[in-house]
């Protein structure tokens, strides 16, 4: 929801270095916007929408807007003193190479490497035993700025042809090619108007499958157009993309979404069908020998998450009957649920991943939040668990069935990534790299704490400082959140979180309702009519900070992504007294017609829909955009980019207007808007890190701090 060289300046401690009250910029004045008479009757509740306008993103009057307020956030973030050094730090921490898991495909090893600055990984190519690796792709080369990046890969069996998929300027929109390994050389073949979809190679790599929608008619706009009827393709390698067969389709069911990919043992083509964002999921299965497609799951009522097979067997990961999930069996000669049979049952941590690596079963879980791996036999008896390196979150597992060891990645808020080995006949975890930063882990803390909400749920959050740090109730603090869609914020280290941490701030990771970090039901109690629980435990997550002495209301930010930003708009229009500072980033602001552009409509299982008078009600009564009213505010950075086609930016920018039409108080209200940027995937890293100098500078003017010369 991711090499430039400079001279370090002398290093010094920023933490307790305060000023007094600082006003507010004012390097311009800040933009009208031109208020128009737009009313909606909305089951007969009169709506005003007097920034309708700003819903035409190719509008002149749209391109001005745009332009006038880029003017005055650019001018009230460059006129912040000393806002270079927060880059100059940041940059310093972020230069360090990444690697990521390894995987293998035939007799070749392939794996992801950052050598630090690089807009885009680059993926590597190297022999089984990891010698002698060559660029297999670099996305750097396909721009010169890095807006373009890969959107996905899939490598076919042998390791010989590589599909890969590229996205422009951030957009949503993927278009996927091919590549000869062997030769390096690119192939003619080009795939088009692919929205969420990954390829997956046949047995003998001569083609793939994929998912698409139609291209859109002219004169409509690709960046807001509603996406309806994807429909499942195969493509042989050397034809054109309009001789695809078309696989399987739902003309009957518009808003079903389709992922397909092949069976380990090549014999069946399985078909994942999803309803929008709603978890659940049907699973179908195609006979590649004689066609016939198979409803196997036909109930939209738990997820079902493919493992592997035994002829068959289909081993799956579920959360039918199990909301913290479990693995079960099911024959598909006996497809009936009486005969479905239990391997893994549910247990009270949350099953968050499971792969099928040595003819064992290899299971992620969340207890509470925090990684444990657990390792068990195909009839589901418990063989053991690793021994990870300490607290944090253990990602990219990579190993094949017939697999004596797999590798896998680990992490926390003050960890950087690093790569593991676990070796089955050893029963041992070994590291493989570990990255060489320019900070030293030690120096920090990462702890997690427990807090009630409003209605009394328990609900964990991590918090990171360095060491020393005194709880004097006013250190600056930051506090980020997302709340919903079943995701789980689980610990992620960023180069950037260091430089927050040696400002001398506080980092607070709330895992508020609406995720997935208690499974289902968790999830279940942040969404729909419920969303407000989202908001509460936020709320909670802030004075659980000002009543444990780690800050106050004059010195604590707010900052969400996407339904994140969603959480932001809901904290500047309810507790607007709680925080100096609110940053809704690419944030769902118009809940009355978010569904009626680009995917939005996918989002109904989580939000509904104001098309429903009793889903109109609830969202009415939140709808950040529909609830600012005449007030002091807190200051606001709202940030949203031009290329945005999930969370398309009318969003932010009628948000933005009605704020800084509404605000009476002193406090600045702008509008952060990045070009040839989309919702945040493949953002180049120097587009990512000048986000961060931003977001923080910010917050320390806001704050009423002076940013020093130094930071360290």
């Amino acid at each position: 929801m991711r090499a430039l060289a400079f001279s370090l300046l002398g290093l010094g401690l920023l933490a307790g270095c305060q000023s007094t009250e600082q006003e507010p910029l004012t390097t311009s004045v800040m933009p009208e916007s031109v208020r128009q008479n737009v009313v909606e009757d909305l089951h007969g509740t009169k709506v005003a929408d007097p920034y309708r306008w700003l819903e035409d993103l190719d509008s002149p009057e749209t391109a001005d807007w745009v332009k006038r307020q880029q003017q005055y956030s650019n001018d009230y973030l460059s006129g912040i003193d000393n806002r270079d050094v927060i880059e100059q730090r940041i940059t310093q921490l972020w230069n360090y190479e990444r690697l990521s898991a390894p995987f293998i495909k035939g007799d070749y090893q392939f794996f992801y490497r950052n050598d630090g600055l690089q807009s885009q990984s680059v993926l590597y190519r190297a022999n089984k035993d990891g010698s002698n690796p060559q660029v297999a792709l670099d996305p750097n080369t396909l721009s010169a700025d890095g807006t373009v990046a890969l959107s996905g890969v899939s490598i076919s069996k042998d390791g010989r042809w590589l599909a890969y998929g590229t996205s422009e300027s951030g957009s949503d929109w993927q278009q996927w090619q091919f590549l000869d390994l062997s030769s390096g050389q690119p192939l003619t073949d080009t795939l088009e108007w692919i929205k969420f979809s990954s390829a997956s190679w046949d047995k003998e790599g001569k083609g793939v499958w994929y998912s698409r929608y139609d291209a859109p008619k002219a004169g409509d706009d690709k960046m807001e157009q509603a996406n309806y009827f994807q429909k499942v393709f195969y493509h042989r390698l050397g034809t054109d993309q309009s001789e695809d067969v078309l696989v399987y389709e739902r003309k009957d069911q518009k808003d079903w979404g389709f992922g397909a990919e092949l069976s380990d043992d090549g014999k069946y083509l399985l078909i994942y069908v999803s309803k929008g964002t709603d978890s659940r999921n049907l699973f179908f299965y195609q006979d590649l020998a004689t066609g016939k497609t198979v409803e196997l799951i036909s109930e939209f009522e738990a997820e079902y998450g493919y493992l592997g097979n035994d002829d068959s067997t289909f081993y799956f990961q579920t959360n039918y009957q199990a909301p913290q999930g479990r693995i079960i069996a099911i024959d598909v000669n006996k497809p009936e649920k009486a005969n479905w049979k239990e391997l893994v049952p549910e247990s009270k941590n949350t099953l968050a991943s499971a792969s099928l690596i040595n003819d064992h079963f290899v299971v992620r879980y969340m207890k509470d939040v925090l990684a444990q791996v657990s390792l068990f036999d195909l009839n589901g008896k418990h063989t053991g668990d690793l021994s990870l390196p300490g607290a944090g979150s253990v990602n990219g597992i990579s190993g094949e069935r017939k697999d004596t060891s797999f590798h896998f990645l680990f992490n926390s808020y003050i960890q950087p990534t690093a790569v593991y080995r676990y070796d089955f006949a050893s029963n041992k975890v070994d590291s493989v790299t570990q990255p060489d930063v320019a900070f030293d882990p030690k120096d920090y803390v990462s702890e997690q704490v427990f807090y009630t909400s409003k209605d009394g749920t328990r609900v964990p959050m991590m918090i990171s400082y360095k060491k020393g740090l005194k709880r004097s109730g006013d250190n600056p603090t930051l506090l980020y959140a997302y709340g919903g869609f079943n995701i789980s914020l689980t610990p992620r280290f960023s180069p950037a979180t260091i430089a927050w941490l040696d400002m001398g701030g506080v980092y607070a990771v709330p895992n508020l309702r609406g995720g997935a970090e208690y499974g289902e039901k968790w999830h279940q109690q942040g969404m729909l009519e419920r969303k407000q629980n989202v908001f509460d435990d936020y709320y909670a997550a802030a004075e659980y900070l000002i009543d444990n002495g780690f800050t106050n209301s004059d010195k604590m930010g707010a900052y969400g992504r996407s339904n994140g930003g969603l959480l932001m708009g809901a904290a500047l229009t309810q507790r607007p007294d709680l925080f100096a500072a609110v940053l809704p980033a690419v944030g769902v602001l118009d809940m009355l017609r978010y569904q009626k552009f680009t995917i939005g409509w996918a989002w109904t299982p989580e939000y509904g829909s104001a098309d429903n008078k009793a889903d109109f009600e609830y969202l009415y009564a939140y709808s950040p955009l529909h609830n600012v009213a005449k007030r002091d505010y807190p200051a606001t950075m709202v940030m949203t980019a031009d290329h945005d086609d999930r969370v398309v930016p009318s969003h932010s920018f009628k948000f933005a207007a009605e704020v800084q039409h509404q605000q009476q108080g002193p406090a600045p209200v702008i509008a952060r808007i990045e070009t040839k940027a989309g919702h945040g995937a493949g953002k180049p890293t120097s587009m990512r890190i000048a986000e961060y100098r931003d977001i923080y500078a910010f917050l320390w003017q806001n704050f009423g701090l002076e940013i020093p010369k130094t930071i360290n």
